[in-house]
């Protein structure tokens, strides 16, 4: 997922990946390691990696890749079919408190949300944490509900079609059970 993202992000920007070399072949928890190393110009990060080498002075966090490559379900959560049927009250009380959480980060300051979550982070240092809160609230990498419409569902086929990991379109009601109406 996060090369896909990287390669649609790149086409968005109207990159041609023709035109520049991707490397594959280095292990996600080794990214920082290797760039760190000189393998490449550019690495794809997730937080807090990126603003920690940004700390250290070894790198700039330049682009937000999510920001470019679209609204799409990057991170969601499954269940199996016999849960869905058998504890919907369960879910519908998980949903609620998901929701809740989407709507604490809408609501507060990057300083309020670091602080509220810091435990979760024990190696993180609080500064970097706002950081890190701030930039996801400047690039609105957050959802405003847990609610996963058609149209990102779409995005993300269009990327997995595009790269041939996909043949043609899954229908969204196949895939896709919300517990929220939006």
């Amino acid at each position: 997922m996060p090369a896909l993202n990287f390669l649609n992000a790149l086409k968005n920007a109207g990159i041609d990946k023709d035109k520049i070399k991707l490397n594959y072949s280095v292990e996600f928890a080794a990214l920082s390691g290797s760039f760190i190393g000189n393998t490449g110009d550019f690495v794809n990060l997730f937080e807090p990696n990126a603003t920690l080498l940004e700390k250290e002075g070894l790198g700039y966090v330049v682009a937000s890749i999510g920001e470019y490559s679209g609204e799409m379900p990057y991170t969601a959560f499954y269940t199996k079919k016999s849960f869905l049927e058998n504890k919907q009250e369960t879910l519908e009380k998980f949903n609620t408190a998901i929701n809740k959480g989407l709507q604490y980060t809408y609501e507060n300051s990057p300083k309020t949300i670091a602080e509220a979550i810091i435990k979760q982070f024990p190696d993180t240092k609080i500064n970097d944490l706002e950081t890190i809160i701030n930039r996801y609230k400047e690039s609105d990498s957050w959802l405003t509900t847990t609610h996963i419409s058609e149209q990102m569902v779409k995005n993300l086929e269009d990327i997995m079609i595009e790269n041939d990991l996909l043949d043609d379109y899954v229908p969204y009601n196949d895939l896709f059970h919300n517990l929220t109406n939006e």
